[in-house]
């Protein structure tokens, strides 16, 4: 179902942050070294170094021709694709900045950050709308229901908390994972939301009314990306374990493990994020051992 295609070197240090690109074929690295990587997918190879960074990058998220840079000073960084320039550069956060997310209907953008906030910005003069205390500690992941209408925002204190976005007010607190939660991601349907925590576990929540449907042990250390395919029934998962997780979204079972520990190819560290090429030919995944690794799927 997925097999190795190739390793791509060219990071000095860890890679913490993955994006892909509206633009065929290219995607977006970024981590512990001096800037963020653009990358040829079609080509297989590294292209240029983006522009250059003061400090580590945490996160990125592309949106049309825009790549927001969240970087572990706090600052934000918006590189225009088209123009091929940083148009804006700005403290968002006091700590580090962990997630980043676009809602085009309302043009605005959330950050999350290690200051425990959720800041909500205009995406069109960039100015501050809120900033939402969610947690005593670190807001680590966001993500955003298919509709848009909620968000979700993983916590270091082990919960999840559900926001309304039309006005920003708290829906429900989810409580289930034991260790801080590291990942959350809607279903492409919106029936479920799925967590993952530095606990291991897979938590599964149905929607609207966030019930508890399923938990899985998913890994053997903190789950760090979950990923759907964009056409078939499946998700992946990465791990602090270097392995990568392939599952089923339907019936929630477990297809593929690809870790050097079962004889596969695989990452010899850490897998901190994972993304799909929109045409689902490919999954990417990169992490601690400064690689990205590219895989095919295979019928």
């Amino acid at each position: 179902m997925l097999k190795h295609l190739r390793s791509l070197s060219g990071h000095q240090n860890p890679v913490y942050a993955l994006t892909g690109s509206a633009q065929a074929g290219i995607f977006f690295t970024g981590g512990n070294d001096k800037g963020v990587v653009e990358w040829s997918l079609s080509k297989m190879s590294f292209i240029k170094v983006l522009m250059p960074v003061k400090t580590s990058v945490y996160s990125l998220h592309q949106y049309n021709d825009l790549l927001f840079v969240g970087q572990r000073s706090g600052e934000l960084s918006i590189f225009d694709l088209s123009k091929q320039a940083v148009t804006a550069n700005f403290q968002a956060h006091e700590k580090p900045v962990f997630d980043i997310a676009v809602i085009p209907e309302k043009q605005e953008f959330l950050t999350a950050g290690e200051d425990g906030t959720v800041g909500v910005w205009s995406l069109t003069d960039l100015s501050l709308l809120y900033r939402i205390r969610v947690s005593a500690d670190t807001v680590r992941a966001i993500a955003l229901s298919p509709d848009h209408r909620q968000a979700a925002f993983g916590c270091k204190d082990g919960n999840i908390r559900i926001y309304q976005l039309t006005d920003y007010s708290l829906l429900h607190i989810l409580e289930q994972h034991t260790l801080p939660v590291t990942s959350v991601q809607y279903s492409p349907d919106g029936k479920y939301l799925i967590s993952g925590g530095r606990d291991a576990q897979l938590n599964f929540w149905s929607t609207p009314d966030y019930q508890l449907q399923h938990t899985i042990p998913a890994h053997l250390f903190s789950v760090y990306g979950i990923a759907f395919h964009p056409t078939l029934p499946y998700f992946a998962t990465v791990s602090q374990d270097k392995s990568i997780k392939l599952w089923g979204s339907d019936d929630l079972k477990l297809y593929k493990i690809l870790s050097i520990e079962k004889n596969t190819h695989g990452h010899t560290h850490s897998i901190n994020k994972l993304i799909w090429s929109e045409d689902g030919k490919y999954l990417i995944t990169t992490g601690d051992d400064k690689l990205v690794m590219v895989w095919e799927w295979d019928l």
